[in-house]
């Protein structure tokens, strides 16, 4: 008979211990992975109640795309996406393609412009001329003006995302102009799952304009006490940059997935909007006041992350401060709200949640292209 060996028969007996060290870091990885779980499941289950059927327009709609590449190409498939869901017929090709001959070829009911910066107005004219409506929907306002003033005219519909410069393009002889702001594409911007690495208490994602510059200046070395994570370009112009460096992910553009994984590891994220009078690329010469939200309000606050927005004046026609987003309105301000909502996690989120669930119902492009067919096909 063959014996088994007593070194294995005891060694199975015998009870595995764990060094305090990881066995308290196994604990917490347990806990953390647990709340989040709880949280994601939470933030599931209200998305899910934001999901609603858009109508569909008998229409053929030929849309122009910038086709300017990163970082517009997100911005252009997100309004594809949309108007594929609600129009009968859709034609997309992009401003460096013939659009006239293509227009005249198909007959479209209209054609709608993104952006148009890059838009040769010709075939807005020659389109007109045949008898085939044309739309533009400026995305930059008011920062590019000094251009877009000579595009706008050659539309029937112009619509901006900038209040301010509503008023503006009726001055230069467009009779019809709407206030219509980009929004969040919940293909992307949603309650995630981020990797720990992508996990910080305080973000900020957005180019280091002079004014912002200026800003941070101020947070800077608070900012830098924290687990704080800064993305973008130009931000080597901080004055204590040396200090901010290891928390600063320098000349980078992140692709709307890695932004909005930004985003869900954050517990709080900072949006900063950039100055009308900034010095950096501003073809602005007019001077038009910036007062309406940039798209990164509607997608942070589609994360389900407590945004801390500097105040626009139109901010509250989108959200309420105090309930769904919040504001400040100096530097001082900000660290005192950073630290509050650092502490007080329960307020945040709850905060943070109803802005998701606000922003997935009414902010999304899905609900901007339902506004801009409503006006262009009433009825």
């Amino acid at each position: 008979m063959r014996r088994r060996s007593t070194r294995k028969r005891h060694s199975r007996g015998r009870k595995r211990v764990l060094i305090p060290g990881i066995a308290r870091g196994r604990a917490d990885g347990h806990r953390l992975g647990w709340e989040h779980g709880h949280w994601f499941g939470q933030c599931e289950s209200v998305l899910q109640r934001t999901i609603r059927p858009f109508g569909l327009r008998q229409a053929h709609v030929m849309f122009v795309a910038t086709g300017k590449g990163f970082p517009y190409s997100p911005i252009d498939e997100s309004v594809a996406n949309a108007l594929r869901g609600q129009v009968t017929q859709l034609t997309i090709t992009d401003s460096q393609q013939p659009v006239a001959d293509i227009a005249l070829r198909i007959r479209p009911d209209i054609v709608i412009v993104l952006d148009g910066l890059q838009f040769n107005v010709i075939h807005a004219a020659r389109m007109r001329e045949a008898g085939i409506r044309t739309a533009i929907w400026f995305t930059d306002d008011p920062y590019y003006t000094d251009i877009t003033k000579g595009i706008a005219p050659f539309f029937d519909e112009v619509f901006t995302l900038e209040l301010t410069c509503v008023e503006y393009y009726q001055q230069l002889g467009c009779p019809r102009v709407h206030y219509l702001p980009l929004g969040a594409d919940p293909a992307y911007f949603r309650p995630r799952n981020p990797l720990r690495s992508q996990r910080h208490d305080i973000c900020f994602i957005g180019s280091a304009y002079w004014k912002r510059v200026e800003f941070f200046n101020q947070v800077t070395r608070y900012l830098s006490t924290k687990d704080t994570h800064i993305s973008g370009i130009w931000w080597e112009r901080l004055r204590d940059y040396k200090q901010m460096a290891s928390r600063i992910g320098l000349g980078r553009w992140m692709g709307p997935e890695e932004t909005a994984n930004m985003y869900n590891g954050a517990k709080i994220a900072i949006n900063m909007h950039r100055a009308h009078d900034d010095e950096t690329f501003n073809n602005n010469s007019a001077a038009i006041p910036a007062i309406s939200p940039n798209p990164r309000t509607f997608e942070i606050s589609a994360c389900a992350t407590l945004q801390l927005t500097d105040i626009r004046s139109d901010l509250v026609s989108f959200y309420t401060p105090g309930v769904d987003i919040v504001t400040y309105s100096s530097p001082q301000e900000m660290v005192e709200k950073i630290q509050y909502y650092l502490t007080h996690e329960d307020e945040r989120r709850a905060i943070a949640m109803k802005g998701m669930h606000r922003t997935l119902t009414e902010h999304t492009y899905n609900n901007r292209i339902e506004a801009m067919l409503a006006i262009l096909f009433p009825g």
